[in-house]
């Protein structure tokens, strides 16, 4: 059964602090779960306040429905990211079979 997951690289470039990073990860995280089928955590630690490592995991047994799937969810991601005021700066894919492009 083929596993893949998206890679977001996050610019929170309004965040003064902590509190505002994390407002900012957690609305982006729980917007993508509840909208999509799939596993989002934070990868990175708080160490910077404007950058954040969000991980999407999404598992199918249709390789074609899974590349389609995360595709949809990348631009979710960078719909909800601009309305959060952030920004998102690189993505990308990785999975255990080769995922049709489309």
């Amino acid at each position: 059964m083929p596993i893949a997951s998206l890679t977001l690289e996050l610019a929170i470039e309004h965040a003064q602090s902590l509190k505002d990073r994390r407002q900012a990860v957690r609305s982006l995280k729980d917007k993508l779960r509840h909208g999509f089928n799939i596993s989002v955590a934070e990868l990175d630690d708080a160490m910077v306040w404007n950058r954040a490592t969000i991980g999407v995991a999404a598992i199918s047994g249709s390789s074609a429905y899974l590349a389609g799937q995360l595709r949809e969810v990348e631009e979710a991601a960078r719909r909800i990211a601009n309305g959060l005021g952030c920004e998102i700066v690189d993505s990308f894919i990785e999975a255990d079979v080769e995922l049709p492009e489309g």
